[in-house]
């Protein structure tokens, strides 16, 4: 069995609405007989407690090493099982989530897949098991050691990346270095090449400042470092002023916007996208997209969680999986 036909998939946090989405994604699967062995990392009680509470009844295996799986079923690899207290993030919570991207991250080293479909997890959560974790695109971008990597948003009607992800606000301008932009426009530009099969990428560039700085009026870092630079790369324009650029729906023309920080990008992303919108991180070995949306403690345990978003991440990850070989392929 090839690496490629086995997806794996981590269950989040499971007091929030991860586990849920999951299953609901693995019923309407089995209804379409995908020809992927699709691998469940999930403590045994709480897939048990989901299994008999929601509405819907799909086949399933225990396994116990992924060799064992099987296509047009959920082969499910059981965790030590972890208290379920429904919409409450909790230290056992926090460690059964991490502990499952653990499983996953170990067969993906070894080659025994090379996709991963990550649920939804609390920080806070994974916090009090005493973990020091900053967020899952972190994680899996040191365990492969990534020298350059992109948090990346995906869906039909943009395609977005981030120059910095988790941090504060009044940090961000520190951050905005010509030789780091210009390392992950690249990555950008590539990762639209290889993994969407887009051959002349367009990206446009989001100023940092209101304005765009307006020539340096309202800060100096669209002068200073921005504008010189995407002039100097044929698939990027800008700096463009965030709010005239998503106002006037200028996302339509490029194939990628490349925003300055976090709410920057996410604000306009989900006001799109919210239940379809796809996480994705780009620069890694591994294909790994995630649901771009949260835990949702307040609905979890009531069956009203939506799993489009991860169905979108699984068909996203499929496509990306696909496109790389392609590129294999032509190479060999």
């Amino acid at each position: 069995m090839k690496k490629q036909d086995k997806i794996l998939f981590t269950c989040g946090d499971v007091n929030g609405i991860g586990t849920e989405i999951s299953l609901k994604l693995f019923y309407y699967l089995q209804s379409k007989r995908t020809k992927y062995h699709l691998i469940f990392f999930c403590p045994a009680n709480v897939f048990r407690f989901y299994y008999e509470s929601l509405p819907l009844k799909f086949k399933f295996k225990k396994i116990d090493n992924i060799e064992q799986s099987e296509p047009d079923l959920l082969n499910l690899f059981e965790m030590s099982d972890c208290k379920v207290e429904i919409g409450l993030p909790t230290a056992q919570s926090g460690k059964s989530a991490y502990d499952s991207l653990l499983y996953a991250i170990e067969h993906l080293k070894k080659k025994k897949s090379s996709v991963v479909i990550t649920a939804p997890v609390s920080k806070y959560a994974i916090n009090l098991a005493g973990i020091e974790f900053t967020g899952q695109t972190e994680l899996f971008a040191k365990e492969f050691e990534a020298k350059e990597y992109l948090m990346m948003f995906l869906s039909r009607k943009m395609k977005a990346a981030l120059h910095t992800i988790h941090i504060p606000l009044k940090e961000v301008h520190l951050h905005i270095k010509k030789s780091k932009m210009k390392s992950k426009l690249n990555l950008l530009a590539e990762t639209l090449q290889k993994d969407f099969r887009i051959k002349k990428p367009s990206i446009a560039v989001l100023g940092m400042n209101p304005h765009a700085g307006e020539n340096g009026k309202i800060g100096t870092e669209e002068v200073r470092t921005m504008s010189d630079l995407i002039n100097s790369l044929d698939f990027a324009k800008g700096p463009f002023v965030s709010d005239a650029f998503f106002g006037n729906h200028l996302y339509k023309y490029f194939d990628a916007v490349y925003g300055m920080y976090h709410d920057q990008i996410l604000i306009p992303f989900k006001m799109m996208n919210f239940s379809q919108g796809v996480n994705y991180t780009a620069g890694l070995p591994i294909v790994r997209t995630s649901p771009d949306h949260g835990t949702a403690f307040d609905i979890a345990g009531k069956n009203r969680a939506d799993f489009t978003s991860i169905l979108a991440a699984y068909r996203y990850a499929i496509q990306i999986l696909n496109a790389r070989k392609k590129v294999e392929r032509q190479i060999s």
